[in-house]
């Protein structure tokens, strides 16, 4: 599955949003304080980190998140 996104950047909580992870905002608040995501391999605490083209997320039980150059986000299994 791949999303696109036309923007230099997308926050965080919008990311998981679009990927259809969590489908609420209150859900990535709790995926954030039990320290269930990582950006880079930190873990990450607020909601409205900037993601990068380049960047990595890894939330618990899914799927990483790669964030492309052409600003399209892309889904692999490991």
């Amino acid at each position: 599955m791949e999303l696109q996104i036309h923007t230099e950047y997308i926050k965080l909580q919008q990311a998981l949003k679009l990927a259809g992870y969590l489908d609420q905002g209150s859900d990535v608040k709790i995926y954030l304080a039990e320290g269930q995501v990582q950006v880079n391999g930190e873990v990450a605490t607020q909601r409205g980190k900037k993601i990068y083209p380049g960047d990595c997320i890894e939330c618990k039980g899914f799927e990483k998140i790669i964030v492309n150059q052409n600003n399209s986000l892309c889904y692999y299994k490991e």
